[in-house]
């Protein structure tokens, strides 16, 4: 029952906490105002800015903000125990994650739309903005880089689960189209799609069926990452509303009703046990340790923890979700409490449910015939040392397996709940790369426009770029987002030792993606501090989290410097080393204005307009 009460507990805790403390940032620091004026709809054009149904809207960005994050880093960490996991989660998400991707949307809607890198160029300095763009594009480098070989890794592990998924663009697609008509209800697009998801999970394995999935199963690593950037590019340049938008709103729909189930079984696992074994329901227990300090191999539980669960409790790439496409669908203000905050919270509840799957959900059992194993021994089977459960099969395969365990404890057949979870993390990664993609083409124009060389008047820049000027170029989208995946690609397509399989280069770089994702959210932070500080606004809600996630991750990078060094691996070494440098100078960056900052609004003439002039009431 104790795995019962966890679940219980957590939904209720989130509850309370959305209605309570969400509401408070909301009205009280945040000041939500329904009639505000939002990017949307000032600066509405059919592409980047549409405004958007909080409903649909909620499932993008539910959808790009989790990813495979808040799967694969609590099915590691649970690995010191799922006491600590769990109280970084639920305390996590809560205090700081939600407020996290809640500030950066309100300040991103305050500043028609803008990233919270360019807006750290107005709120700290003018140096702030290209420092925080530079890391930002070295993060979504990386995820580019890592997420197509992720998808490939789960199409090669679970087959079954490729036609469900590329079934659901070509879905997308119509759904898109559909909404996009002005009154149409939602609710029988949305449950059609919903039904022809599920049916594509039963039956997409079947027939012919079968073998297109086994023979795009065996299409190399490098072979799925070119189709799937690819696919990211025409996701990133058509108008949001034709294939990211609906896609990850139909994708939301499978995933939390997929999630709904999942919480159904556990509770009848939790009442009268899981799917019976040789005539007998085995009870459901947690069979991880509640605390293990020491794993065989792993690093210290302090601060690698805090790294290692990221998603599900605090990422720094859901600034860039939050900042880069959500603010600018979001159509009333007043929605941005249920988007920002809320769907951290849901974040936050599947990681509960990662975190039970794997410490008492694979203990119902695991494997087939001679190889079948339960209780403690299925737990420690996948976790026996830190080298067993660091892999991407290894923490992929201990949630879909503990997460099916539930299913099937509803009756389910193995064969739909091994192929429903499967299109669970190969649909969160895949919705997570498109968005991604988009993101960077957005700090690549930044960037590109910064940095441009522009004609001169008298000594001064004035608008216009000189023509022929590479930098130029990207400033176009399409230039901008070509940029970026062949950047992504060429890093993916590079061994990841000498010798080894092309398309693996994206784990060139992972180890650094833990620290520097967090550093994000320290430095998103540091933004939304000063932009209340400058309106006298409260900064303890903002100020005490920008302060433990910047010394998180410089921590955690520090101590991977040690080991870069101590392995001679001097790429990891210098791109960490720098990345450190970077954080110095721009917290030495906020130290220099943070008293002349206190009361005194940004530049009026830098700010290109205001979102809260006042408008129609939504």
């Amino acid at each position: 029952m104790t795995t019962l009460a966890i679940a219980f507990g957590a939904f209720v805790l989130y509850l309370v906490a959305y209605h309570t403390y969400g509401k408070w940032l909301a009205a009280k620091l945040f000041k939500l105002d329904p009639k505000a004026k939002v990017p949307s709809i000032e600066q509405e054009d059919g592409n980047d800015f549409v405004p958007t149904e909080k409903k649909i809207i909620f499932g993008h960005h539910f959808t790009s903000i989790a990813g495979t994050g808040p799967i694969v880093g609590p099915a590691l960490a649970v690995i010191w125990g799922w006491v600590p996991a769990l109280i970084w989660v639920l305390f996590g998400s809560i205090l700081i994650g939600a407020v996290h991707d809640f500030g950066a949307l309100v300040v991103s809607l305050r500043n028609r739309g803008q990233t919270v890198g360019d807006i750290a160029g107005r709120v700290i300095t003018k140096r702030t903005r290209i420092l925080f763009l530079t890391i930002l594009f070295l993060a979504l480098t990386i995820v580019l880089a890592i997420f197509g070989l992720v998808i490939a890794a789960v199409f090669k592990m679970y087959p079954q689960a490729i036609f469900p998924c590329l079934v659901q663009i070509p879905l997308a697609i119509v759904i898109g189209m559909t909404l996009h008509r002005k009154g149409v209800n939602l609710l029988i697009p949305s449950l059609l799609t919903l039904a022809l998801m599920y049916l594509s999970v039963v039956f997409g394995d079947s027939g012919f069926l079968h073998d297109f999935n086994q023979s795009m199963a065996k299409l190399s690593i490098l072979e799925w990452v070119m189709i799937l950037l690819a696919y990211s590019y025409v996701a990133s340049v058509l108008p949001v509303w034709t294939l990211l938008q609906p896609r990850d709103y139909i994708n939301s729909l499978q995933l939390l009703t997929s999630l709904g189930l999942v919480m159904i079984g556990l509770v009848v696992a939790g009442l009268i046990g899981g799917a019976a074994v040789e005539g007998a329901r085995p009870p459901l227990e947690i069979v991880a340790p509640a605390v293990n300090w020491n794993p065989e191999g792993a690093p210290a539980i302090f601060p690698f923890l805090f790294i290692t669960i990221a998603c599900g409790a605090i990422s720094g790439f859901h600034c860039l979700v939050s900042s880069g496409t959500t603010s600018k669908q979001i159509k009333c203000e007043s929605d941005a409490q249920f988007v920002g905050y809320g769907s951290m919270l849901t974040e936050g509840f599947l990681a509960v449910l990662v975190i039970l799957a794997c410490v008492a959900g694979l203990g119902l059992g695991t494997g087939a015939g001679d190889s079948f194993l339960a209780g403690v021994a299925a737990y420690e089977a996948k976790y026996s040392s830190w080298s067993a459960a660091a892999g991407l099969g290894a923490k992929v395969g201990a949630f879909v397996e503990g997460a099916a365990n539930f299913l099937k404890a509803l009756g389910i057949p193995a064969t739909f709940a091994i192929a429903l979870m499967g299109v669970f993390v190969a649909s969160f990664a895949a919705t997570t790369l498109d968005t991604a993609c988009r993101l960077q083409r957005y700090v690549i124009q930044e960037l590109a426009r910064t940095l441009a060389p522009r004609h001169r008047v008298d000594g001064k820049r004035v608008g216009e770029y000189v023509d022929g000027n590479p930098l130029y170029w990207l400033t176009n989208r399409h230039a901008a987002t070509i940029f970026a995946v062949l950047i992504a690609y060429l890093i993916a397509r590079m061994p990841e030792i000498p010798g080894g399989t092309p398309g693996k280069g994206g784990l060139l770089l992972w180890p650094l993606f833990g620290a520097i994702n967090q550093l994000l959210a320290g430095l998103a932070f540091l933004v939304i501090t000063f932009w209340l500080r400058r309106r006298g606004l409260p900064l303890w809600m903002t100020g005490i989290p920008a302060i433990v996630m910047l010394i998180l991750p410089a921590l955690a990078m520090t101590s991977n410097l040690r080991d870069f060094a101590t392995k001679e691996n001097w790429l990891l070494f210098g791109i960490g080393f720098a990345t450190i440098l970077l954080e110095i100078w721009m917290i030495a960056e906020a130290i220099s204005i943070w008293k002349k900052s206190k009361g005194i609004l940004e530049d009026p003439t830098q700010i290109r307009g205001s979102s809260n002039e006042g408008g129609r009431s939504c």
